[in-house]
């Protein structure tokens, strides 16, 4: 069973900093795509940038400037440095992975999601 557990959450002033991490474990043959998407009270869910398992990274336009995405594959970890955060940006981030397992030497891709750490910037 593959499991996404986020942490790194928390309550943040305005300016501040946050590093989320976002690991996967379980019975992983490999992990394609990577991304971090975050979801605000009363609004959709919204991607926050993208990592391949090649390394090629793509960021929203409005969070490039303030977000760094990165992983480490040997770790099957993936990170989102966070800085000079704004109360808009008070929001649910969640992982996401394109994970393949290997079931008698066939491969089986799917999407997981992991539950989520909440993020919250004080004014």
């Amino acid at each position: 069973q593959v499991q996404l557990v986020e942490s790194g959450g928390g309550l943040v002033q305005a300016g501040g900093s946050l590093r989320l991490s976002c690991v996967a474990s379980g019975s992983i043959f490999g992990i394609n795509d990577m991304a971090w998407y975050r979801q605000a009270p009363g609004k959709q869910r919204e991607m926050v940038a993208t990592v391949t398992a090649d390394g090629d990274i793509n960021y929203a336009d409005s969070m490039k400037a303030r977000f760094t995405i990165s992983r480490d594959n040997a770790k099957n970890t993936m990170y989102l440095q966070m800085v000079n955060l704004k109360p808009e940006d008070t929001a649910g981030y969640y992982c996401n992975a394109e994970i393949g397992i290997d079931r008698d030497g066939i491969i089986y891709v799917n999407e997981y999601w992991g539950q989520g750490t909440q993020v919250t910037v004080s004014s």
